[in-house]
């Protein structure tokens, strides 16, 4: 099983993406195990820039590919925001029940009809040669009043999948995996790893 970098500490990105991307036999292991990797600064102004930032380091420093993810949740009441800054919502440090009660008090005088969002995700595969390609993924919903679930991590428990009529804390992980932002970029990685010979020369296929 070939292995793959993965450009974050996060533990709850590090174990979703094992989950999905153990179908396609990689084994996928994050920064805890490559203490020598620093990522540079999140200083791209969208997903694409920031992932590509982040996978080009973390590919050059191991000297082996990685996988970058920048995602984040876009609500349309505050303009997009927090998009790119989803991570870093209200400042560094605060915990992800933070940030989502920080989101509710913003969203507090947002009308049900207001309070659509979605959850973008952007995945950069480099290698340690600097060559990077992008695939992203999307998925509409509605951001709650309250915290629904225990599942998952971040926004999760206030984004709700309206078809489903339950936020991605209360889907099982195959099930959020079928309808996530995540999901839906990882599902495109077949075809770009197939597509690009330098990627399978190697070792990822």
């Amino acid at each position: 099983m070939a292995t793959l970098l993965l450009a974050t500490w996060n533990r709850g990105k590090i174990e979703e993406f094992g989950e999905l991307l153990r179908p396609l036999g990689l084994h996928v292991v994050g920064l805890d195990q490559h203490p020598e990797v620093t990522l540079p600064p999140e200083t791209g102004a969208t997903f694409e820039e920031n992932a590509r930032l982040k996978a080009i380091s973390a590919a050059q420093l191991a000297g082996l590919p990685a996988l970058a993810d920048d995602s984040g949740l876009c609500v349309d009441y505050l303009g997009g925001a927090p998009g790119v800054l989803s991570a870093r919502f209200g400042g560094e440090g605060l915990t992800d029940r933070q940030k989502c009660t920080l989101l509710l008090e913003r969203l507090a005088a947002a009308t049900d009809a207001e309070r659509g969002a979605s959850f973008h995700c952007t995945l950069a595969l480099a290698l340690p040669s600097g060559e990077a390609r992008c695939v992203h993924g999307e998925t509409r919903g509605r951001i709650l009043r309250d915290l629904r679930g225990t599942s998952g991590f971040g926004y999760d428990p206030l984004f709700l999948v309206p078809e489903l009529g339950r936020t991605y804390a209360e889907l099982s992980p195959a099930e959020k995996h079928q309808i996530s932002h995540r999901g839906r970029a990882a599902a495109q990685l077949p075809d770009l790893l197939e597509a690009w010979p330098a990627i399978r020369t190697a070792g990822v296929r």
